[in-house]
């Protein structure tokens, strides 16, 4: 009997063989097993006959396995089994739609293996964990799981659930737009992967891959393609026909597209949809279809760039991957005009849907989490109620401090949430306040222009009259004549003086009108020398023709310089600070040194001020650059693009 069940899991799990004969020998071996006597090899026999359905993708009979090893393991008081079989149904439902079912069940495998300090399994439950929670994009929680196994992986060595979760923590960075962090994450899989290759090829392919992504979402290209020609060289030699090599091939192509190196395309994209369609890789074939989509609108083929946008769009909505489908629906509205306004209304419909889901999946985590902590607590009290009657005051306690965080981290939201909405209003008030100076100026302009109209009729008026007289004059040539004529060449060099002089102050009036926002700019530098003992210089280049700055650029390097100055004040200690507000050919760059103490760049975290200034400098398109050590004081440098006409 052990030999026929053996054979028979041995050839349900051979992958030459046809699905249906590898179906019915699983069946044979769950025949034999269910009627057999529940112990501890039978248990484990059965895990086998659900792993085998499991690699079949027979999800349903797989759970159906589970559900009774773990009614067995439960009758027979088996933790360690039990604990497995949480983790077994977690796997189930992580591949369907319920991944707060598949929190669940890891949650419940995690309390006992945290008991059995069974590191290796409480490594997998946190990394399964970590993947569900990206997956509803609840990235810092996802963040926290993947450090917990990373914690407990620290002394027991599985490279492979540590590169794993080194992987895991690049993504939800990336996902974070914490691009540095994630490259440090992805090199040190790679480095894993690196000393692996000769057991496992596929993973240092697969961080090639994702250090790859990280720079295509930087918009660092070209370093992008770097890493996806070295990976697709590495896996053309093992398998050319896999997912991973499809993903590689899409991505290729899609950095080249970015920067308009149009050489192999659109044949990469369509080797990748081959690759994708034979896999039945679904969500795959969705995003090459809109890159597609997306090429050959650039070459101006709508009807074709169109096709494969309704492609893509009528299959994501097929798999109900409803990502996918916001994806198409932002690119049908670019690539079809006339369609535009539909589709931007499905897609806000949506997306409001979407988010609304991914809140409430958060929120049953946290429920989740806290009704399994409850459970578990309640039969520990009920365990050792007559033993510790304290436990019950602890509990209480345990409660009060979740609360009490829950409560704290409340307020802080929201504390955060009126920070940003000063922040927006701060910038409301800035734009009206250039707005409200521009029209000021403008009145004042307006009237000047009036007044030189009055005075340069006055002025023709005289000259008119001293015209008629010299006229008359000219007839005459007696004595009276002559003193006359050289009084009315006394008033000519009057008149001369005096539009010389209005013109003079119009032009002065006109540059006043021209420099408003280097006002503004002196404004904010003379508060700084209010509150801080530092000495500011301030340079400006001259030629810069301010009114034909787009007003953005302005109000946003107004913000950095405050937000500089800010930061000078707080930390810097500075003595002397100097400010340069230059013109190189076809950008404006500005420039703040100071001589503080420094910091190190490398180490420093990047906090709120930093993190705006890089936010302004990026919606501006501008390149941001810090440069600091300590006790050698520290360097902005913003070079903004100038999007208009200037000489």
């Amino acid at each position: 009997m052990s030999d026929t069940l053996a054979t028979y899991l041995t050839l349900a799990n051979e992958d030459t063989i046809a699905y249906e004969d590898r179906l019915s020998y699983n069946k044979k071996a769950f025949a034999i097993l269910i009627n057999q006597d529940n112990d501890s090899l039978n248990r484990l026999s059965l895990f086998k006959v659900a792993n085998r359905y499991f690699n079949m993708n027979n999800f349903e009979e797989y759970h159906k396995v589970v559900q009774i090893i773990l009614e067995k393991s439960k009758s027979s008081r088996d933790t360690v089994n039990i604990a497995k079989s949480y983790s077994y149904l977690g796997d189930y439902y992580s591949n369907t739609i319920q991944k707060d079912s598949a929190y669940s069940y890891y949650k419940k495998a995690e309390k006992i293996y945290q008991k059995l300090n069974d590191k290796g399994n409480l490594a997998s439950v946190y990394i399964n964990t970590a993947i569900i929670q990206s997956y509803e994009n609840d990235f810092f929680g996802s963040e926290l799981s993947a450090i917990k196994a990373l914690n407990v992986l620290r002394d027991e060595g599985d490279i492979n659930k540590i590169y794993d979760t080194y992987n895991q923590l690049g993504f939800v960075s990336t996902e974070l737009k914490d691009y540095e962090k994630a490259l440090e994450y992805h090199t040190k899989a790679l480095n894993i992967g690196l000393k692996n290759n000769a057991n496992d090829p596929f993973q240092k392919i697969s961080s090639l891959n994702n250090i790859g992504n990280v720079y295509q979402r930087e918009n660092k290209d070209k370093l992008a393609i770097e890493k996806f020609k070295e990976a697709i060289k590495d896996i053309e030699s093992i398998d050319n026909k896999s997912y991973l090599h499809a993903i590689l091939l899409d991505n290729l192509a899609y950095s080249k597209f970015k920067i308009k190196d149009f050489s192999g395309l659109p044949d990469l994209f369509y080797q990748s949809l081959k690759i994708r369609d034979s896999l039945n890789m679904g969500v795959g074939i969705i995003y090459v279809k809109i890159h597609l989509s997306e090429y050959y609108f650039e070459k101006k083929d709508s009807l074709t760039s169109q096709k494969f946008a309704k492609e893509a769009l009528d299959l994501s909505k097929q798999i109900k991957n409803y990502r996918a489908v916001l994806a198409s629906l932002k690119q049908a509205g670019i690539v079809s005009p006339k369609e535009s306004l539909m589709y931007s209304a499905e897609y806000i419909k949506i997306n409001d849907s979407l988010q609304n889901a991914e809140r409430k999946s958060k929120d049953r985590f946290a429920r989740i989490e806290y009704e399994t902590d409850e459970i578990i607590q309640q039969k520990d009290k009920l365990a050792e109620q007559n033993r510790n009657i304290l436990f019950f005051f602890g509990l209480v306690v345990m409660i009060g401090i979740l609360l009490f965080v829950i409560k704290n981290q409340r307020s802080k939201t929201k504390e955060l949430m009126l920070k940003q909405a000063q922040q927006k209003a701060n910038e409301d008030i800035y734009n009206l306040m250039l707005y409200q100076q521009n029209k000021i100026e403008e009145g004042r302009a307006n009237e000047k222009v009036r007044i030189a109209q009055e005075l340069h009729d006055g002025i023709l008026g005289r000259l008119f009259g001293a015209r008629l007289n010299l006229d008359s004059l000219n007839k005459r040539q007696d004595d009276e004549a002559i003193v006359s004529r050289n009084n009315y060449l006394v008033e000519l060099k009057n008149i001369e003086q005096d539009i010389r002089e209005i013109s003079h102050d119009l032009n002065r009036e006109k540059y006043a009108l021209n420099n408003n926002f280097i006002g503004i700019v002196n404004n904010l530098i003379e508060q700084q020398e209010t509150v801080s003992q530092a000495k500011v210089s301030f340079v400006v280049d001259m030629e810069i023709e301010w009114e034909k700055i787009e007003n953005y650029i302005k109000i946003n390097l107004y913000r950095i310089l405050q937000e500089a100055l800010l930061n000078i004040n707080k930390y810097a200690q500075a003595e002397n600070v100097r400010i340069e507000i230059l013109k190189q050919e076809k950008t404006l760059k500005l420039t703040v040194t100071d001589d503080g103490v420094g910091f190190s760049v490398s180490k420093k975290s990047k906090g709120i001020g930093l993190q705006n200034m890089l936010s302004r400098a990026k919606a501006c398109e501008a390149v941001f650059d810090i440069k600091s050590k300590i006790g050698k004081g520290t360097t902005i440098t913003v070079v903004f693009p100038m999007e208009t006409n200037q000489k």
